[in-house]
């Protein structure tokens, strides 16, 4: 036998604490009948009472107490094999790693592009939003690669986006057609439907073709939602040492402070291309949630089954017991009918 939930089999302590008061309050009772003489005396005179009942009582509700922490620690006894199915949706998620993301315009905080970005997606990939769906990485800069394929181990997908910097690719640039036309092949080619890639960048695309890309993955059944992040008046990229200090903003050849700005026309084009919306991001945000209840009234697949070992409950018969004992409890009077003439026993 095993126990689902044994924590609550704390609730056992109860018992004997319970059963300590229900002690206490009788013989504080006989004490005080005490005072007025002898207790056989007494309980003669009086119209029934009878401290073995109310001990009865005790006993049965004590009983009942037993049985419900045993049947709130929900028992498993005996096992079955059951087929467990998943019903979900594809979403792959392309992140954006140009040095351009480095950018800190992003509040609260201020807080980079990037680390905004990889906040938003550790709250995404988890459970509450992604339950049943299959989770995969793109990363890019000048280049894309597939950083996690699809997988419905959303604990490796995390672990995956802890690895993610600006350094992974040596590529320097921001290819969003790329990153797109990557995102296609992540995706089982074999569908036309299921698909959604979350596109999370500031948007400046350097001529990479991003709108015919998104022409693409339409025809392929891919909706795409974008999210924005940076500042649209522009930003410096800021340079830092190896302990973490600025020491001044990247230039460009001339010698000029390079101004990052964010780029919403384009995402709001690749959004409108295939379906999708375009979100800027947010401090509290909001923008997931929305997200997430669209994805929610999609139509999903039904993905691979597994044969999964199962425990049989067996919570009923304490909890059987737990009522029976209550029940009783209720019916078991705490004084004794007597004729008039019977003595108290």
């Amino acid at each position: 036998m095993r126990f689902l939930e044994p924590l609550y089999l704390l609730g056992l302590v109860l018992i004997p604490v319970l059963g300590f008061f229900y002690w206490i309050a009788i013989s504080r009772k006989k004490k005080i009948l005490a005072r007025f003489g002898e207790i056989p005396l007494i309980m003669r005179a009086a119209s029934g009472i009878s401290f073995s009942r109310q001990a009865t009582k005790a006993g049965l509700l004590l009983t009942a107490v037993l049985f419900l922490a045993f049947a709130a620690a929900k028992p498993q006894l005996g096992t079955h094999m059951e087929m467990v199915k998943r019903q979900g949706l594809d979403i792959v998620l392309a992140v954006d790693i140009s040095p351009s993301m480095e950018a800190r315009d992003v509040l609260p905080g201020p807080i980079s592009r990037l680390d905004k970005a990889k906040q938003q997606l550790r709250t995404l990939i988890s459970p509450t939003y992604l339950e049943g769906d299959r989770i995969g990485i793109v990363v890019f800069s000048g280049s894309a690669i597939i950083q996690c394929p699809l997988t419905l181990d959303y604990r490796a997908a995390r672990l995956f986006l802890d690895y993610i910097d600006t350094d992974m690719i040596d590529v320097k640039g921001t290819a969003i057609g790329s990153a797109i036309n990557t995102a296609i092949k992540a995706f089982d080619q074999q569908e036309r439907k299921h698909k959604i890639l979350l596109l999370l960048t500031d948007g400046e695309d350097q001529d990479t073709k991003p709108i015919q890309a998104a022409d693409a993955a339409r025809e392929q059944g891919i909706k795409i939602y974008t999210i924005g992040i940076g500042n649209p008046d522009g930003e410096p990229i800021p340079i830092f040492n190896r302990n973490g200090e600025r020491v001044g903003f990247k230039k460009d050849m001339e010698g000029k402070v390079i101004i990052t700005k964010m780029d919403e026309s384009t995402l709001q084009k690749i959004a409108l291309n295939t379906g999708g919306k375009y979100y800027r991001a947010s401090p509290s945000d909001m923008e997931l949630d929305r997200i997430y209840s669209e994805i929610q009234g999609m139509e999903k697949k039904e993905l691979e089954g597994k044969l999964l070992l199962q425990y049989d409950d067996r919570f009923q018969w304490p909890l059987a017991f737990a009522l029976i004992f209550i029940i009783w409890e209720v019916f078991v009077p705490e004084r004794i009918r007597r004729k008039s003439k019977e003595s108290v026993v």
